[in-house]
């Protein structure tokens, strides 16, 4: 589907040299900010307080977090649990003070406002479960990474696995570095909006490489340099970028606004992934595969061979 066509080929890997210039500066700043500011984990990944209470009517979240933040507890996490009705609320570690005391302390500031409110279960996480969760965390980071390697080397070759890996660890890096230098909340949904974005950059990437590889195999294009092959391309997927990307974002940017607290960090993450994945996939994974070679040696020597032996 096309809304739109663009008869002139961009030049966009005349600016190859630029944009991955830009994106190294960008890779850099992120790490500086995770290496010095690090992440600002969850009770899932520190340890904390989870608290499961229950209200005769639908719960005003707003407001349950206003009492719970004027115990000066921590940085506090209320979200529904189910339904409206219930409610978990998660506390980070209070050095000298027990599960207990917090849970006292909090039902007291709620059943204050709202005397039918049920504390119905209070769980703690330890620290070993949240180093657990990091591990596994990172582990599932890895294997993604892993697979999208192995996918692109088996239907394409090695060459553009490589430049779609590096274009995503630089879309997740970036990510992270946002969340340590605005000091954001890193959590578990978080990590899934991360994996998340790594499946929908790579997606992209494959629709650009399977556009440079349908236009090798074309009749006539043996004699264009390289980079006009793919910057033709990378043009003619134009109109299905904007598309799928526009309507994407108009949805995760509703998610962002309206979803509340439980869904930002998750919206904010395919915020971010999505606008540096469109760039890298364009801008950074192509000129990657351009200076690796790919095209030249793997793509047009299979159309060669078998003109000849029809030949």
């Amino acid at each position: 589907m096309e809304l739109f066509r663009i008869k002139r080929d961009i030049p966009f890997m005349s600016y190859g040299r630029l944009t991955t210039a830009i994106s190294l500066v960008t890779f850099i700043l992120a790490v500086f900010f995770l290496a010095t500011r690090g992440l600002n984990f969850s009770v899932e990944f520190t340890g904390g307080t989870v608290l499961e209470v229950q209200y005769p009517q639908a719960a005003e979240l707003d407001k349950i977090r206003d009492k719970v933040d004027t115990l000066k507890l921590g940085e506090a996490t209320v979200q529904n649990l189910g339904s409206s009705r219930d409610v978990m609320i998660r506390l980070p570690n209070k050095p000298g003070t027990s599960s207990a005391q917090l849970s006292d302390k909090v039902m007291g500031v709620l059943k204050a406002d709202d005397a039918g409110v049920q504390l119905r279960k209070v769980d703690f996480v330890g620290p070993s479960v949240g180093a657990e969760l990091v591990s596994s965390g990172l582990t599932a980071v890895i294997l993604v990474c892993v697979g999208i390697m192995l996918y692109l080397a088996l239907r394409f070759e090695w060459r553009f696995a490589v430049a779609a890996i590096i274009a995503n660890m630089h879309d997740v890096v970036i990510i992270l570095g946002c969340f340590a230098f605005f000091r954001w909340e890193f959590s578990l949904t978080v990590l899934a909006g991360i994996l998340a974005v790594l499946g929908y950059s790579v997606n992209e990437s494959v629709v650009v490489f399977d556009r440079i590889r349908e236009n090798f195999r074309k009749p006539g294009t043996r004699n264009l340099p390289v980079a006009s092959i793919i910057d033709n391309a990378i043009t003619s997927t134009m109109s299905r970028t904007i598309i799928t990307h526009f309507s994407t974002e108009m949805m995760v940017v509703s998610m962002l606004v309206f979803g509340g607290p439980a869904l930002h960090g998750f919206a904010m993450a395919l915020t971010i992934g999505i606008m540096f994945g469109i760039y890298s996939s364009v801008l950074v994974a192509s000129p990657i595969a351009l200076w690796l070679g790919v095209a030249r040696e793997h793509m047009i020597k299979p159309v060669k061979q078998k003109e000849e032996a029809v030949v």
